[in-house]
């Protein structure tokens, strides 16, 4: 504290550093929630501000929606939505309680026969949509949803009956991947990284990590691109490079990657910051005003991924 009871200011950012970039970039842009958690996770601002803010977008049914996640407008909760919100709460140290309690009852609600989630559910149909996200009468269980909910509640030791089915969903769907995408992947990593078991999230990872390999689902070099395939409904160059895999060191998925290749992809993000001060966003862009909610998003996300990584950003 100051001699005025105050407490201290964080330290200004360097001149034209990434954060001191990205900063400009998110006061310009960003929404009240990214404003927020920009403060929180660089500016020393603490946690009550962001969850005021993400009330904004809370359902009296426990879920999220109101174009929490910007590709889904519309009111009406959604499991992308609240997958979205626990991300939130999970980076302020804030999921636990009655409201993870009032989540996971909204999970049950929505989850499909097999207990585990769909990522839309067809309430979100005359709404705006993203054209690659279909709205179907019967949606599937999706590990791209259930696989990083799953793992965030796992990881704040949240135990609640849904999660007994959702985890052995999850289980069984990795087990059972012999090909996928990236953004599965991603989901899988997220669900592995804080699963209980952990022998067998380690053995599953090594497993995923060779699929990850041997069908080039990471541009290990990112001066030739072309090297990689884009997944089939992608948009064109959205490629997903090491980092995005391993956000953290702590991350299973660091270990498919060596050093160099690491180095090389830290790089890169490093490199794409644009001359607004922000990241871009690499899918397909369907609407202005979409774009322009993601793009903080990513920013802070990128942000995260370099300082997580040792990088210096301020």
């Amino acid at each position: 504290m100051s001699e005025t009871g105050a407490s201290p200011l964080p330290a200004t950012p360097s001149a034209r550093s990434p954060l001191f970039r990205a900063e400009h970039f998110v006061w310009l842009t960003a929404r009240v929630l990214e404003q927020r958690l920009f403060a929180h996770h660089f500016l020393n601002g603490t946690a009550d501000p962001v969850e005021t803010a993400l009330d904004a977008y809370r359902n009296e049914d426990g879920g999220y929606g109101h174009a929490l996640e910007p590709d889904l407008r519309g009111p009406v909760s959604q499991p992308l939505h609240t997958m979205h919100a626990l991300r939130v709460l999970d980076s302020i140290g804030r999921c636990g309680g009655q409201r993870i309690e009032r989540v996971c009852r909204y999970l049950t609600s929505v989850s499909t026969a097999d207990g585990a989630l769909p990522a839309i559910r067809p309430s979100q149909r005359g709404y705006p949509t993203a054209p690659f996200i279909p709205v179907l009468d019967d949606p599937p269980s999706e590990l791209l949803t259930t696989g990083p909910v799953v793992g965030l509640l796992h990881r704040n030791e949240v135990w609640h009956a849904w999660l007994f089915r959702a985890t052995d969903f999850c289980w069984q769907a990795i087990d059972s991947l012999e090909k996928s995408h990236p953004y599965e992947v991603e989901a899988a990593v997220a669900f592995l990284d804080s699963a209980p078991d952990r022998p067998r999230a380690e053995a599953a990872a090594d497993r995923l990590g060779r699929l990850v390999r041997e069908h080039r689902l990471a541009a290990l070099n990112p001066d030739d691109l072309t090297a990689y395939p884009v997944s089939a409904g992608y948009a064109p160059g959205e490629h997903h490079f090491p980092h995005d895999y391993a956000k953290t060191p702590s991350s299973l998925a660091r270990a498919w990657f060596t050093d160099d290749e690491m180095t090389r992809s830290l790089d890169h993000l490093t490199a794409t910051q644009q001359q607004d001060g922000g990241w871009p966003i690499r899918w397909r862009q369907w609407a202005p005003g979409t774009a322009l909610e993601a793009r903080p998003m990513v920013t802070i996300e990128a942000l995260r991924t370099l300082r997580a990584h040792g990088r210096p950003i301020g």
